[in-house]
């Protein structure tokens, strides 16, 4: 009911604004939390990370969005029904390792 403004409706029609603002709050209070657990990085650093990481998974997933529609399929696979296949719950995490790696290689 929240949102109510589409990112990219032709590529993910369910993907709103809102939930791209709320995913990247989201990351930031996780980023902040952990800064306090693990002084390996500033706040700036960490609250950096948390939003370099809530980008990258959502361009993972719009990523993975495109290669579908490219494909004129709704889902990338049938082995978990109901969930677009597994490639809808790998693409962000697919996007997100690689920046994660090397964002922590260079500042620790």
């Amino acid at each position: 009911t929240i949102g109510k403004r589409k990112l990219i409706p032709r590529l993910s029609p369910k993907k709103s604004v809102e939930g791209l603002i709320g995913g990247i709050v989201g990351a930031l209070l996780v980023a902040y939390g952990l800064s306090f657990l693990w002084d390996n990085l500033t706040l700036l650093q960490w609250l950096i990370f948390g939003g370099i990481t809530a980008l990258a998974g959502t361009v993972g997933d719009l990523f993975e969005s495109s290669l579908k529609r490219a494909a004129g399929v709704k889902d990338s696979s049938n082995l978990i029904p109901g969930h677009g296949g597994i490639l809808d719950r790998l693409d962000s995490f697919l996007f997100s390792v690689p920046i994660v790696y090397f964002y922590l290689q260079f500042f620790t």
